[in-house]
């Protein structure tokens, strides 16, 4: 689909995969209300994504309440439901996308994560812990930071804040009182590497020392 129109077909197979992910995220909890979004690169020349639309409740999305958005995180002329409005981090997630390769992006507000921000407002440390294997980071005698940055209703500054603090290697941040992003090669593994990263939060706020 290089620099072409997105199909229809593609489209709708990227927001059924979403919805899916959404409905699973919200019954774990981790999309409370209308919160959350998630997002699918369709192409990358020039980037366009799908992200979930703003407004409605995620364990109840369908295969049509996704919006296509470029770069900017605008959604894009042309769409096959001009109406619905695109997620207001949509911007957030192409820049993830366009810095990172992910090819899908996930925005939860699983406690954990806030939690976490908040007993580490520095940046999250991880250490001799077997989950880290499945972030792509070694067990033992390494310890992996997942950046914490203070949140904004500006998606500019949150990428600002982030891009700085990312190591290359870890495939999370957290927006301190707000939630988490996670990314992958696919929702899939976007969808693991949230699960694991909320696995490794909880554990972090629960076993911190004296303040």
């Amino acid at each position: 689909m290089s620099g072409g129109r997105i199909g229809t077909g593609q489209l709708e197979a990227a927001g059924r995969a979403l919805a899916a992910e959404a409905a699973r995220f919200a019954a774990m909890g981790w999309m409370r209300g209308t919160s959350g979004n998630l997002s699918v690169v369709l192409d990358r020349d020039p980037l366009r994504l799908a992200v979930t639309v703003s407004g409605l409740d995620k364990g109840e999305l369908t295969s049509a309440d996704v919006v296509v958005v470029d770069e900017r995180g605008v959604a894009v002329p042309d769409q096959p439901r001009p109406e619905l409005v695109p997620s207001a981090e949509a911007a957030l997630h192409a820049r993830i996308a366009a810095v990172t390769g992910a090819e899908a992006v996930v925005h939860v507000h699983a406690q954990a994560a806030v939690l976490a921000g908040h007993w580490y407002p520095d940046g999250v440390p991880l250490r001799d812990l077997e989950m880290l294997k499945g972030i792509g980071r070694s067990a033992h005698d390494e310890t992996v930071v997942v950046p914490v940055v203070p949140n904004s209703q500006d998606m500019d500054e949150i990428a600002a804040a982030f891009e700085p603090r990312w190591d290359g290697r870890t495939p999370a941040f957290v927006v301190a009182r707000h939630g988490m992003y996670a990314w992958g090669r696919d929702l899939p593994q976007a969808r693991h590497h949230t699960e694991i990263l909320e696995f490794l939060l909880t554990f972090a706020s629960e076993t911190r020392g004296p303040r």
